[in-house]
C-alpha cells in the first residue's frame, strides 16, 4: 500500500470508529479531565498490545494495536471536536 493510500485508509477507518462511537454513546461532552481519562485508558491498551508475546502479556491484555491505535485516534477526535465547538 502506498503512503497515500495507507493514510486514507487509516484517515477513514478512524472516522468509521468515531460514528460508532457516537451510535454508542451519543454526543459526548465531558470536561478536560474525564476526556484525559477516556485517552490515557484507551492509551493503557495501546500498552497492553504492544505487550502481546513478552513476558509481561496477559490474556486479559487487548491484543489488537492497530485497532486499540484507531480508537485512541478516535477519541482525541472527539475530545478535539468538542474543544472546537466550545470555542476553547
Amino acid at each position: 500500500m502506498n503512503y497515500e493510500t495507507t493514510m486514507v485508509t487509516v484517515n477513514t477507518h478512524i472516522l468509521q470508529e468515531r460514528f460508532r462511537q457516537n451510535i454508542k454513546w451519543g454526543k459526548q461532552n465531558h470536561n478536560n479531565g474525564r476526556w484525559l481519562a477516556i485517552l490515557g485508558e484507551e492509551f493503557g491498551e495501546v500498552c497492553e498490545a504492544m505487550q502481546q508475546g513478552s513476558i509481561a502479556s496477559k490474556d486479559t491484555d487487548a491484543n489488537n494495536l492497530y485497532e486499540e491505535l484507531i480508537h485512541v485516534a478516535a477519541v482525541a477526535s472527539a475530545f478535539a471536536e468538542q474543544v472546537l465547538r466550545d470555542g476553547k
